[in-house]
């Protein structure tokens, strides 16, 4: 497995991958209101605005992989450059990032709350890492980007007091 994709899957340990990424607008609304949009949680790091627009355009980009590998036998699935995505943050309203993620996050567990165990094992080939993933996988991948990067957004809360 990949080293990041094994980082970030590491994160969510034993817990449920469909309660966590449940949780988790409700955890990036409390925090917000203790946040700056433009505080970042170290030199060179994304800021608040930057990670919950990542989190609305990751997303949408991970129901767009679902979907595509529920309708289509095997694909290969498009890869994004996300520092690329975000150069385009910085005019964005954070407010609307959030409720994008709300409904994108609402939307996407909806249909992942339908499926089954044959579905669940459904593959991709994702070209960057040349390999093959399961939406099992996927599902766990995204669980813990969540907390990695609300681990992020607690860190500039902290760094804020």
């Amino acid at each position: 497995m990949n080293p990041y994709l094994a980082r970030i899957i590491g994160l969510l340990g034993e817990r449920d991958p469909l309660a966590c990424l449940a949780a988790t607008p409700q955890q990036l609304e409390a925090l917000l209101p203790r946040l700056e949009p433009e505080k970042s949680y170290g030199p060179g790091k994304w800021t608040t605005r930057e990670i919950v627009c990542h989190l609305a355009d990751t997303e949408l980009a991970m129901g767009f992989r679902i979907r595509q590998t529920l309708a289509v036998d095997n694909p290969t699935v498009q890869p994004f450059d996300q520092e690329a995505w975000a150069k385009r943050y910085a005019g964005l309203p954070l407010p609307l990032a959030l409720e994008t993620f709300r409904a994108l996050r609402a939307w996407n567990l909806a249909l992942v709350s339908t499926l089954g165990d044959e579905e669940l094992e459904r593959t991709y080939y994702h070209p960057e890492r040349e390999e093959w993933e399961s939406l099992r996988m996927l599902l766990r991948f995204v669980a813990g980007h969540d907390l990695n990067h609300l681990a992020q957004l607690e860190q500039i809360v902290k760094e804020t007091v």
